[in-house]
């Protein structure tokens, strides 16, 4: 009966994925386009059947052809980790074989074998890092849980998601909101960054301060252009300002805002 009933709900969701496969996509002009494969362009359901379509085209191939290799996918983002250079490359010839099959094939600009580089391992190699889910992992300096200076393979925030996090506060213009107050702006901004702490400050958080300090800079600009007495002649002052209202209230926001010109005055 389990058997019946398995075999049942499995023709009722090919059945499903094939209306979601041939619905018709909707123009901006409101008309419909008929379709007979393929999903819309970032279409809800394209995640859910890339996810499902790489469970059974690698994860699950990978588990019955090389159960004792481990490997981590998000989407459509591998990891796969071996011992050595040589399984590597037999193992990358393998997937590309594999995901041919299923006609797919591996990006040539984001696929490579990368050495991890640490204290044990001292060698060189011509790829020594690589970003994955906004991270970038590389030999970074670290300590051992003794204290004593070593080298660890470990992630940080990438260059690439340190932008992103830029362009996305430059898009905010805080420096124009001379209408809101200090807590206002937090209140609208210390959401995003919490996010972007939270995610992007579990390894590493140290690297996400220069980021931080070009919004000290927004800052100072905004009170520069609020009180009319902090002119460019007075920038010090302004940041002197910005400082003790730091000091005085280091919750305000919810990034390093510390603004270290406000010591000992």
């Amino acid at each position: 009966m389990k058997a019946v009933r398995k075999h049942t709900d499995s023709k009722w969701i090919l059945l499903y994925i094939e209306r979601w496969l041939k619905a018709p996509a909707r123009l901006q002009d409101g008309t419909l386009k008929n379709r007979d494969k393929g999903t819309p362009q970032r279409g809800v359901v394209s995640p859910l059947l890339a996810n499902l379509f790489l469970h059974y085209a690698f994860d699950e191939w990978m588990r019955n052809n090389y159960p004792q290799i481990p490997f981590e996918r998000y989407a459509d983002d591998i990891l796969v980790h071996c011992r050595t250079e040589e399984r590597a490359v037999m193992l990358m010839s393998a997937i590309e074989a594999r995901l041919a099959g299923c006609k797919l094939e591996l990006s040539l600009t984001k696929t490579k074998i990368v050495y991890c580089k640490d204290s044990d391992r001292l060698g060189s190699y011509p790829n020594e890092k690589f970003d994955f889910l906004g991270y970038t992992f590389r030999a970074r300096d670290s300590r051992d849980r003794l204290g004593r200076k070593c080298i660890n393979f470990a992630p940080a925030v990438s260059n690439e998601s340190a932008k992103r996090m830029r362009r996305v506060m430059r898009k905010w213009r805080l420096h124009l909101r001379s209408d809101k107050s200090l807590l206002g702006l937090s209140i609208r901004i210390n959401p995003v960054l919490r996010g972007w702490i939270n995610y992007y400050g579990k390894y590493h958080k140290s690297q996400l301060y220069p980021t931080f300090n070009r919004l000290n800079q927004t800052l100072l600009r905004w009170v520069m252009r609020k009180y009319k007495r902090f002119n460019k002649r007075h920038q010090s002052r302004a940041w002197y300002w910005l400082g003790r209202i730091a000091k005085q209230n280091p919750d305000l926001f919810a990034h390093r805002w510390i603004i270290r010109p406000a010591a000992g005055r």
